[in-house]
């Protein structure tokens, strides 16, 4: 059999492959898809997630733990299956206050197999009610020069020994109140006026 080849077609020569002037398929999606909370969000209570999965059984499990393993929700959730992805959206109601502002989410697939945990999707997660009591909200601030933690701290809360809540508040790009330099957005966390 001869098949025709497009005349406006093109040879790849990195790939030698011949380029139709079609898109090549995407990607396929994975099972489990997180849209929300994105990576290091800072969240409330309770947990606003969405996304899209498909599961055994149209099941998948949610867990939410902070840095001290200690679990604060579980439960799971019905989605598509047999690898129908459908879309999720749920409120994550928190038993107790987080012990660290740090934590993560966890959602995943049982294996029928072996029971396993399969499919996992960790997002990193802040807590804000664990930086701030009745947290609302954050401001973005830009680092001039002269700027420290402690004056930021200052300026906002009237008090420069609450700069620790904005160190926690922004652990994925600054480890130490040293580490900030002009130009870098913080996220500054406040409460419910």
């Amino acid at each position: 059999m001869i098949q025709a080849i497009n005349t406006n077609s093109k040879i790849s020569h990195q790939t030698s492959q011949v380029d139709t002037g079609t898109p090549e398929p995407r990607n396929s999606l994975p099972t489990i898809s997180v849209r929300q909370p994105l990576p290091h969000d800072i969240v409330d209570n309770p947990i606003r997630v969405c996304g899209i999965a498909t599961g055994f059984e149209g099941i998948i499990h949610i867990r939410v733990r902070d840095n001290n393993d200690t679990e604060l929700f579980r439960n799971f959730l019905t989605v598509g299956g047999n690898g129908i992805l459908a879309n999720f959206s749920v409120g994550l109601p928190l038993k107790r206050v987080p012990a660290t502002p740090q934590g993560t989410l966890e959602i995943f697939s049982i294996s029928a197999a072996n029971g396993s945990e399969t499919n996992q999707v960790i997002v990193p997660i802040v807590f804000g009610n664990a930086l701030l009591l009745r947290y609302f909200g954050f401001y973005q601030y830009t680092v001039i020069p002269g700027d420290t933690l402690f004056s930021i701290a200052q300026q906002v809360y009237g008090d420069g020994r609450f700069s620790r809540r904005i160190l926690e508040a922004n652990r994925h790009q600054i480890n130490r109140p040293d580490q900030i330099y002009p130009g870098l957005v913080l996220r500054v966390p406040v409460s419910k006026f």
